[in-house]
């Protein structure tokens, strides 16, 4: 998906130390015109930039698409990342310069590597009534971040932990792994909880992890947390307690990853490591946007089916000034 804001900030991430679990609550942010469908957007924040390599993460839905519109994303660039697409209802059509043309579907993920440059369309299909999910990021490390773009889809298993569903898109988990490729150590399952149910979670000590409510009301580490709420967990834990309300099953994402201890520089769709390198992807994907680039582009032949994409916002006035 892309980043839609009409000005984007330019944002330093980097790990943070911590030892305790901490609430982190979303911010809305319309995605596109009059008809914008608004998502709840949990990464970056002032404080949490990045879990693991984890650096993006909007939350959004469940939205009636015979009001809204929904998903029409056309084509536009990523650098530097990974895209995660995971839907809980709904269907989005996918289609990137490296010629795959896929269908999100729930409980299915997509994962496309954007690498040095890859630009991709992102349209809620016809048949869709109401479209619920994520889209997350994933900051490649300094030295994968120029790899060659890539396109993965993979249909995990549903498994059955005490009653509770799990289902593992990366990494590993509950004895079951994932064969997506990762370029740095990453979980991402979603778990499903009885009201009134806890489970006892394995958590591999070396990762941070957050965990993203997308129903009903959940207790993390004793931590309260409701929809769209996300909470932090400090790499060194070995197991959490995940308490289900008893008014309803819990929907959630654990999401995890070893801290990536590295800064990077994210503005608009594009990871880099400083201001100038960023200005460079913005311009490239201008440069070739307006001529319609054959293989040798940074970003990829077009797909034919294109028939427009989204022109990068102007960069701020001011150069890049790291904070925390």
């Amino acid at each position: 998906m892309s980043n839609l804001e009409a000005r984007p900030d330019e944002v330093v991430c980097a790990s943070r130390d911590g030892t305790a679990p901490r609430l982190l609550d979303y911010r809305e942010v319309p995605l596109g015109g009059a008809r914008a469908m608004t998502v709840r957007r949990s990464l970056p924040q002032r404080g949490q930039t990045l879990i693991g390599a984890w650096c993006f993460l909007d939350h959004y839905g469940p939205d009636d698409v015979r009001r809204s519109g929904g998903m029409r994303v056309a084509g536009h660039p990523h650098t530097g990342l990974q895209t995660v697409s995971w839907v809980f209802s709904g269907e989005i059509e996918h289609r990137d310069t490296t010629g795959a043309h896929a269908i999100v579907r729930p409980r299915e993920v997509n994962l496309m590597t954007a690498g040095s440059g890859i630009a991709h369309s992102e349209y809620s299909t016809p048949d869709t009534a109401i479209l619920h999910g994520v889209q997350l990021w994933v900051a490649l490390p300094d030295e994968h971040r120029f790899t060659a773009p890539a396109f993965e889809h993979y249909a995990p298993p549903v498994l059955d932990v005490e009653g509770a569903q799990a289902v593992v898109f990366l990494g590993s988990l509950f004895g079951t792994t994932s064969p997506v490729r990762t370029f740095t150590p990453l979980l991402g399952a979603e778990l499903t909880l009885r009201p009134g149910q806890t489970l006892r979670v394995p958590l591999d000590g070396s990762f941070e992890h957050g965990v993203l409510v997308d129903s009903g009301s959940v207790e993390v580490a004793g931590v309260a947390a409701t929809i769209g709420q996300l909470v932090h967990l400090p790499a060194g834990a070995s197991e959490v307690d995940l308490v289900a309300a008893g008014d309803g099953p819990v929907r959630l994402l654990l999401l995890g990853g070893e801290p990536l201890g590295e800064q990077i520089v994210m503005w608009w769709n594009f990871v880099g490591r400083s201001h100038d390198e960023v200005a460079g992807f913005r311009a490239d994907w201008q440069s070739e946007r307006d001529n319609r680039p054959a293989a040798d582009g940074r970003f990829g032949p077009f797909p034919g089916e294109w028939d427009e994409t989204i022109p990068a916002p102007m960069l701020p006035n001011a150069r890049l000034r790291p904070r925390d």
